[in-house]
């Protein structure tokens, strides 16, 4: 919204004074509506500090793809990880949260639902719309190893999905299963815990993001 130049020379002194106290009350509202998260604003009134409504999601693996790609932390670069058994593909872009860092050591996952798949390397604003709570078990090492769903905000698709059962049950047990198919080749057991929504993805994301 645009404001009217304030015409100094028309004000009187205690005008002035009142007009420039006016002024700061606004600066100060705005300020407290907006927070700012990775460049981006969200209004920031019941959510949790520092945690924005849209967040900032690196494709490592897009939809569709055998081949599994990871972010090589020593290099920052993404990187040929394996290449998965014929006939089992991601069943949308998966990666991670920039700046975070999960229980099982690496950046938080993020499984992103868009209408088309993208790139490895491609960033995408993501809504938060819930969590896969799982527990990961690899030789003698338990971990948990949650995962975050969010939608591109660019979807047209999954534009109206606000919470994690919106798009449709059996898609979302189709989703459980593929992880635990997906990590049962690597002789890592997955057991899935239920499922979160938007609010418990953002306290994921916020112990993820103080962990880093």
């Amino acid at each position: 919204m645009a404001f009217a130049q304030p015409r100094f020379h028309a004000f009187s002194l205690p005008t002035q004074r009142m007009a420039n106290q006016s002024k700061k009350r606004r600066s100060k509202s705005r300020t407290a509506e907006f927070a700012a998260h990775d460049g981006e604003m969200s209004v920031s009134g019941n959510e949790s500090p520092g945690i924005s409504d849209i967040q900032q999601v690196i494709v490592e693996t897009p939809r569709g793809s055998r081949n599994k790609y990871k972010l090589d932390k020593q290099t920052g670069r993404i990187k040929l990880s394996k290449v998965m058994p014929e006939g089992m593909v991601f069943p949308f872009d998966f990666g991670y949260f920039p700046e975070t860092k999960g229980e099982d050591g690496d950046p938080l996952d993020a499984l992103v639902l868009s209408d088309e798949p993208t790139f490895p390397g491609c960033q995408i604003a993501c809504r938060l719309v819930g969590v896969l709570l799982a527990q990961q078990k690899e030789k003698t090492k338990d971990v948990r190893n949650d995962r975050i769903v969010a939608i591109a905000e660019a979807s047209v698709l999954y534009s109206e999905v606000k919470q994690l059962g919106d798009p449709s049950p059996v898609l979302l047990k189709q989703i459980d299963d593929f992880f635990v198919n997906y990590q049962r080749v690597r002789d890592i057991e997955v057991t899935p815990l239920g499922h979160g929504g938007p609010e418990r993805a953002k306290h994921l994301l916020e112990k993820a993001s103080a962990n880093r």
